[in-house]
C-alpha cells in the first residue's frame, strides 16, 4: 500500500488539470503575446486563469499576476516594495515562522540597510497582536506575516493584523505568505487589509512552477525582473500558459467543493491525532488549547515530535511501508540546521530533530491513516529500543 502524507510539500495533481493542460501544451500552445489566432487561444487561457482567481478572491483581474511559484511571489512582493517605498521608510516587520522565501528575503534586505523586526510568537506558533503594535513605527512600510505556517499548522490571526496596521498606518503595506493557506480556508484580500498575497500552484493539485501574487491596485512595486515587458511591465517573461490554466483549473476544483473537502481533513486530522495519542512520548505541536481536535488550525497539517527516535530515521522507517511523510519543511529537508519554526516556539532540545509532519489532502482517507498509525505502533517502540542500545 502507497500512503502519501507530505501533501504541503507538493500535491498530487487533479486528472481534469492535467488533462488541461496536455490540451494547452499540444494544441492550444501559441504564445500569447502573438497576434495571429494560436496567440489569442493562448491569451484566453491567460484571462480565464485571471478571471478565476479575481473571482475567489474577490479582486479585481488587473490585480492578479502570475511567477514560477511562492518563492517568486514572496521575493517580488518583498523586495519590490522594499524598493519602492524606501523613501517613505526602511522599516520592515515579519515573524520568526516565515518559510525561508520570505525570512531569507527579509536577511538580503538587511544587507542592504533595512531593519527588520521579526516577532516572536507564543508555545502554540501564533503571534501577539500587541506584539505587532508595539513594533509598528512612522517608518514602517511593510509588514509580512504567514497565513498558514507550513511545518505547525498555526493560523495566523490575518485579518486583525491587517485592521492594526491599516489603522496604525493606512500607507503600511500588508504582505500575506497564503501557500499554505490558499486553498484551505477563504481569503478575501480586500475585506482583511492584505495589499499583497502569494499563491502557489503545486500545493493545490496544480502544476509546480506557477504562482500568483496578488497586488492591491495603488501599491506601489518595482519589478524584480525585467524583460519584454509582459503582465504590465510588473513580471517580463513568456506567460506560463499550461501552469496559469492548470493552477486556476485546480483551484476552481477546490472551491467548488471547498466546505466538504475542508471538514473531510479535519475529520481525519483528529481521527488520527487521536491514534497518535495512543503512543508514549508523543508531543502534537502547534494545537490551540482547549482544541484537541485541532480546529483553529490548519485542517491538513499535523506536527509530531516523537521522543528518543530521530525525525529522519523515522521518516525513512515509515518509507519501508510505502508511507511517505516529511521532517519539516520539504524546502529546507536536506539542509542539517534546526526548523526555526520549532525552535520559536520553544520546543525541548531534544525533540528538535524528532519531529515529523503528516500533512492530508483530498485524496486522503481514513484506511490509509489507520495503515499509518499501524506502522507507527510498531516501529517507534522497535526504534526507541535501537537507539538505546546505541
Amino acid at each position: 500500500m502507497e500512503v502519501y502524507l507530505d501533501n504541503s510539500a507538493t500535491t498530487r495533481v487533479f486528472p481534469e488539470v492535467a488533462e488541461l493542460m496536455t490540451k494547452i501544451m499540444c494544441v492550444d500552445y501559441g504564445n500569447p503575446s502573438s497576434l495571429h489566432r494560436k496567440g489569442i487561444q493562448a491569451e484566453r487561457y491567460l484571462r480565464y486563469g485571471m478571471e478565476t482567481f479575481a473571482r475567489i478572491l474577490k479582486v479585481n483581474e488587473k490585480e492578479i499576476y502570475f511567477t514560477s511559484g511562492g518563492t517568486e511571489s514572496d521575493n517580488m512582493a518583498l523586495t519590490g516594495c522594499a524598493l519602492a517605498n524606501s523613501r517613505k521608510g526602511n522599516h520592515l516587520i515579519t515573524t520568526q515562522v516565515e518559510h525561508p522565501a520570505v525570512l531569507n528575503t527579509m536577511r538580503h534586505l538587511e544587507s542592504l540597510g533595512y531593519r527588520v523586526t521579526y516577532l516572536p510568537v507564543d508555545a502554540h506558533g501564533s503571534i501577539s497582536l500587541d506584539d505587532l503594535q508595539r513594533a509598528m513605527t512612522a517608518n514602517t512600510i511593510l509588514v509580512s506575516i504567514m497565513h498558514t505556517n507550513n511545518e505547525i499548522g498555526t493560523l495566523q490571526p490575518i485579518a486583525e493584523a491587517g485592521a492594526l496596521v491599516k489603522r496604525m498606518n493606512p500607507y503600511t503595506l500588508f504582505h500575506v505568505d497564503a501557500v499554505q493557506g490558499f486553498g484551505k480556508d477563504r481569503i478575501y484580500p480586500k475585506k482583511m487589509g492584505i495589499d499583497l498575497l502569494s499563491a502557489s500552484g503545486h500545493k493545490i493539485h496544480g502544476p509546480k512552477g506557477i504562482g500568483l501574487l496578488y497586488i492591491g491596485d495603488g501599491v506601489k512595486i518595482q519589478p524584480i525582473l525585467h524583460g519584454g515587458g509582459q503582465q504590465k511591465n510588473m513580471r517580463s517573461g513568456t506567460d506560463n500558459v499550461p501552469g496559469v490554466a492548470g493552477f486556476a483549473k485546480a483551484a476552481e476544483l477546490l472551491y467548488d467543493h471547498y466546505e466538504e473537502d475542508r471538514k473531510r481533513m479535519y475529520q481525519c486530522k483528529s481521527y488520527f491525532m487521536d491514534g497518535v495519542r495512543k503512543i508514549d512520548g508523543i508531543r502534537i505541536n502547534g494545537l490551540l488549547p482547549d482544541r484537541s481536535d485541532g480546529t483553529g488550525t490548519a485542517p491538513h497539517i499535523v506536527s509530531v515530535s516523537v521522543r528518543g527516535v530521530r525525525s529522519e530515521v523515522l521518516l525513512h522507517a515509515l518509507e519501508e511501508d510505502g508511507i511517505y511523510v516529511s521532517a519539516g519543511s520539504a524546502c529546507a529537508a536536506r539542509k542539517p540546521q534546526p526548523s526555526a519554526t520549532l525552535k520559536a516556539i520553544g520546543i525541548e532540545k531534544e525533540l528538535l530533530d524528532s519531529t515529523i509532519r503528516f500533512s492530508f489532502s483530498v485524496y486522503t482517507t481514513k484506511e490509509e491513516l489507520d495503515y499509518t498509525l499501524r506502522a507507527m505502533y510498531d516501529k517507534i517502540p522497535m526504534l526507541r529500543k535501537y537507539t538505546r542500545r546505541r
